[in-house]
């Protein structure tokens, strides 16, 4: 039982653990973040070079401006996929994509704005619109919603996804030392391995797509920036189209940027709401968005699989997600590289992602019963609720979409959910949560998360 309890004991210092152990972990989180971060350039036409390097970048800069505080890993966010489709659907996409980066540029500074309310009126009077009744059912939604990308991925060859989900789990459970410390690399490995043993087809795309690459490439194209639209056909209907159709989507992801951030702290138990503080992560997640838009990389979002790493792993060094972003960047360099991670087998994925989203909607779970709220009373049962059909619901069924004018805006479920719940928890009567204190009025208690010291 000691021993035990010793190998599930939190690490704080990954230092302790060796450079070559700590550099593993660093690619167990860059394989964590790699096929959700990956698959939105996919999806929109983006370039992945250009996806690394800025997730890299933008990662490196979120540091930066919380003090290397936080063990966020900032990848690709999938809430502007519907921005980006109805930009594209106005043109040719090609040509399309540039001024819709340049929409999502400017949903970016929307982040700098609510950053500064938080600055202004402090973290208690704004988050008290943000209590674990909101939040947790978020981050569990934001889990559940993701179950049908794993499941759709694990059913290309359940052989290949299971044995990735087993390797995870063996590793995790039974595992010692730092097989149990890097459970999601392990999986990936392994299931690639078998895929490549049982799928001949599979084996043979990759050995195409990876001779067919290059060694060195550069991963900036400036024909696909959001600079290249200010030259010859530049249109300005098309770019106030563009802002005024993408920036709201903003208000949603800022909802998400809160949930990631109390799920990091329930994770890692340590109050970063408080310190470094809303203010810095929105600033540094924000300027991250809008470096990458301008320069023709997807939006950047904390990365809830990195925080499913962060809980299975139990290093909780933010070194580490530096760590990271560095192999990110040197390998968006490598187009070889790149290849032989885009040709991983599509179960292979799933399998690591179905345990993945699972720990997110986990931490939810856990953030609404450690502040220990209380179902008892009717109007968190209605919050809770509604916050999960909606998110769920919209999600499998069509995203809801209105009109301002002739331009068409279209909301997740997501970020329906999230709204309506602010909203619901905002005027129902009956709230019993503080921020900063739990329901016995405990101090250093917040979102799930324990003050250090």
């Amino acid at each position: 039982m000691e021993n035990q309890n010793k190998t599930n004991e939190a690490i704080y210092d990954a230092r302790k653990l060796g450079l070559p152990k700590t550099l593993v972990l660093g690619l167990q989180h860059m394989f964590a973040m790699f096929g959700a971060t990956v698959l939105v350039p996919a999806i929109t036409g983006l370039d992945v070079a250009t996806t690394l390097l800025f997730a890299g970048l933008g990662t490196l800069l979120f540091h930066l401006i919380t003090g290397g505080k936080v063990p966020a890993f900032l990848g690709s966010s999938f809430a502007f996929l519907g921005g980006y489709a109805a930009i594209s659907a106005l043109g040719e996409p090609s040509k399309m994509l540039p001024y819709a980066c340049f929409g999502v540029a400017c949903a970016g500074l929307v982040y700098l704005v609510l950053a500064l309310l938080f600055k202004l009126f402090g973290a208690k009077k704004v988050m008290r619109f943000f209590p674990p009744i909101v939040t947790g059912p978020i981050i569990i939604a934001i889990g559940l919603t993701l179950s049908g990308t794993a499941i759709s991925s694990c059913s290309a060859n359940w052989i290949v996804a299971l044995a990735a989900i087993l390797v995870v789990i063996i590793c995790n459970i039974w595992g010692k030392g730092m097989i149990k410390i890097i459970p999601i690399l392990l999986g990936v490995v392994a299931s690639y391995i078998v895929s490549m043993i049982v799928d001949p087809a599979s084996r043979a795309a990759v050995a195409q797509k990876v001779s067919e690459a290059a060694w060195i490439g550069l991963p900036i194209h400036w024909e696909k920036t959001a600079f290249s639209i200010f030259g010859e056909g530049f249109d300005s209907s098309l770019l106030i189209t563009s802002i005024i159709t993408i920036m709201p989507i903003a208000l949603a992801t800022i909802v998400e940027h809160i949930g990631d951030m109390c799920a990091i702290s329930s994770t890692v138990d340590k109050n970063f709401v408080e310190d470094p503080g809303l203010h810095r992560t929105l600033v540094g997640d924000g300027l991250a968005t809008t470096l990458a838009s301008l320069f023709g990389a997807p939006a950047n979002t904390t990365y809830g699989e990195n925080t499913g790493v962060l809980a299975l792993s139990r290093v909780f060094d933010p070194m580490v997600v530096r760590l990271a972003a560095v192999f990110a960047i040197l390998l968006s360099f490598c187009p070889k590289f790149a290849a032989l991670i885009v040709a991983m087998p599509t179960a292979t994925m799933g399998g690591v992602s179905m345990v993945l989203y699972g720990m997110i909607s986990a931490v939810g779970v856990r953030n609404v019963v450690e502040n220990q709220v209380d179902f008892t009373k009717s109007r968190n049962v209605l919050v809770a609720a509604v916050i999960l059909v909606l998110a769920i619901g919209i999600h499998y069924t069509a995203p809801i979409t209105f009109a301002i004018g002739s331009v068409t805006i279209s909301l997740s479920g997501l970020a329906v959910a999230a709204l309506v719940g602010i909203f619901m928890n905002a005027v129902l009567p009956g709230k019993d949560y503080e921020f900063g204190t739990n329901q016995q009025g405990d101090t250093a208690v917040n979102f799930g998360a324990r003050q250090d010291g």
